[in-house]
């Protein structure tokens, strides 16, 4: 009897715990009722639609939207109040910072050359990147491909991505004026996918099987390759909110920095950064 009764007692013991142990990161939005507005960055966007699709499957009185835009549209527009988070993939400007925005920096993203799968080409320099950029290349075959002529593709003066590429793989260089200028990292994907003669650049965490990302000076641009700083053409991601994020806007950044989040982010091609 005593036996049964110990047992008794430890698996009520056991059941006491159970909601406690198990409880989901996505759990905190229980009760909770609203809206949260996200734009910007379009790197981002993978990892904000896994967000809200999970927050809305568990609660349907919370919805999420998400627009893209690039870092520039997201910065203005959380500054001006429109939205509750604005993204960019590059640290805030001091002429953004400046309207009292406060940055969450959540994952790390490598910026990474593209070209369309047929092209042979494995690998280029730092070099032969700039000089495509400023016209100075003009044809595959002066880089080890077909003879076949070099379209260019660029972002808009919004994007993170071209402020990281500007910086940090063509140092400032110029990008020629002819080139194409798309208006998302996924568009970038598309019109590289559908053209062999073109070049651009993209998220790394963008890169999938339509298009090929080369060795840039006998790198290739993994993860791994970003994370130990052996691959030198890195950003951070960052969230950002007008002052200290309050109620949903808070919940969800926290959620960002969740096992939960850190799942999206790996998912999405990037590496999750701890919250500081």
């Amino acid at each position: 009897m005593r036996t049964k009764l110990t047992l008794a007692g430890l698996l009520a013991c056991s059941l006491s715990v159970l909601p406690t142990a198990f409880a989901a990161d996505v759990d905190v939005f229980n009760g909770q009722s609203g809206t949260i507005n996200i734009a910007g960055g379009t790197a981002h966007i993978p990892v904000m639609k896994q967000a809200a699709k999970s927050i809305m499957k568990s609660n349907h009185q919370v919805r999420v939207t998400i627009a893209g835009g690039g870092s520039g549209v997201g910065a203005k527009q959380v500054a001006k109040g429109l939205v509750d988070i604005g993204n960019t993939g590059r640290p805030l400007k001091p002429g953004e910072a400046k309207h009292g925005l406060v940055s969450f920096p959540f994952a790390i993203d490598g910026v990474a050359i593209i070209v369309n799968p047929h092209n042979p080409v494995q690998g280029l320099t730092q070099k032969q990147v700039s000089d495509i950029y400023a016209g100075i290349i003009t044809n595959w075959q002066q880089v080890g491909g077909e003879n076949r002529d070099i379209n260019l593709f660029t972002r808009d003066e919004a994007s993170g991505t071209r402020s990281v590429f500007v910086k940090k793989l063509l140092h400032k260089s110029p990008v020629i004026n002819s080139a194409n200028v798309v208006p998302s990292n996924g568009a970038m994907k598309t019109a590289i996918a559908r053209d062999p003669g073109a070049i651009g650049y993209s998220s790394v965490g963008y890169i999938d099987n339509t298009v090929k990302a080369p060795m840039l000076d006998k790198v290739k641009p993994t993860n791994e390759a970003c994370a130990s700083g052996e691959y030198p053409v890195v950003r951070k991601l960052y969230m950002n909110t007008k002052g200290e994020p309050q109620g949903l806007t808070r919940k969800f950044i926290d959620y960002i920095y969740s096992a939960d989040g850190a799942k999206f982010i790996q998912e999405s091609g990037y590496i999750p950064v701890s919250k500081s």
